[in-house]
């Protein structure tokens, strides 16, 4: 544990860093790193489970997990989402530990109405502290092709890819603003399917169409390259040691803070850190990040 607070205060200083993009994903079979977490029966195996279907219906929506923890690393998922009129459902993928003060990292696919594009929001927990949503429109259909969806997550950063494109960083700031950050809690991968309507699409507004179950979310690519650990583990035993350590994965390039800009200023529909309604005050990692 005192390495990890020692790299923690050594974070601030590790500026010029230059990204590189992260290792080709290794795919791991379903049946080998996750499990289900709830209704089971409504969890289809496509192709000897290279593919995996979620349903949601009336009775029920589903949702699996892996099997182990991990404290870092690189996670993605091949995803296509629900088709058709959407509206109320939501569609998740995101890291967690479990606890009153957890951690946790979020892709949360907010479904709509037929013709209105998906919003993806992103959020992270520190501490069992969240409201850091930020919400993006996609620039594509994710409803007919497969695409990527993911995280990069070291002592440094956390970086959300669509496709390869970064659409959100949020950075460790612990030394530099005291702001808390993911460093010390293994998390499992979890995705699942679910009603919520009282919340999902326009403010809960537009309610699910039960007319159009079931709605199916597909899944393939079922990629895990973390520091796997127990669920009571502080640190990982090869810190510093992994690809997602290096010097190159501990920002993103001027080539990435372009997409990124991108992704701002022509698809961001929310961010908290422009929220005043909710902050009178610009959250410290804001007005840092302001820029970028």
């Amino acid at each position: 544990m005192a390495a990890v607070v020692a790299l923690l205060l050594l974070v601030a200083a590790a500026g010029g860093a230059r990204a590189a993009a992260p290792r080709k994903p290794v795919d791991v079979p379903f049946q080998k790193n996750y499990v289900p977490t709830w209704a089971e029966d409504h969890i289809r195996y496509v192709d000897g489970g290279r593919e995996v279907q979620l349903v949601l219906d009336k009775t029920t929506g589903t949702g699996f997990q892996t099997r182990g923890s991990y404290l870092f690393g690189h996670f993605s998922m091949h995803m296509k989402l629900v088709a058709g009129d959407s509206a109320g459902t939501v569609t998740a993928f995101y890291l967690s530990s479990q606890n009153s003060e957890h951690d946790e990292i979020d892709f949360e696919f907010l479904g709509n109405r037929t013709g209105q594009p998906y919003i993806l929001q992103t959020n992270v927990f520190t501490g069992g502290k969240g409201d850091r949503e930020q919400r993006i429109y996609l620039w594509f259909d994710p409803t007919k092709e497969y695409h990527s969806y993911s995280v990069l997550w070291n002592l440094y950063m956390i970086a959300f890819f669509v496709d390869d494109v970064p659409i959100r960083v949020f950075r460790n700031s612990t030394a530099e603003l005291g702001v808390r950050y993911p460093f010390s809690q293994p998390m499992k991968l979890y995705s699942s399917l679910w009603n919520a309507d009282d919340w999902a699409t326009r403010g809960g507004r537009e309610k699910t169409d039960w007319s159009r179950a079931p709605f199916v979310a597909s899944y393939r690519g079922f990629h895990v390259d973390g520091c796997e650990a127990s669920a009571e583990a502080r640190y990982c035993a090869t810190q510093g040691a992994r690809w997602w350590d290096q010097q190159e994965f501990r920002d993103l390039d001027a080539a990435q803070y372009r997409k990124l800009r991108w992704v701002r200023d022509g698809y961001t529909i929310y961010n908290y850190c422009t929220d005043r309604d909710r902050y009178q005050a610009m959250p410290p990692e804001c007005k840092r990040d302001r820029d970028v």
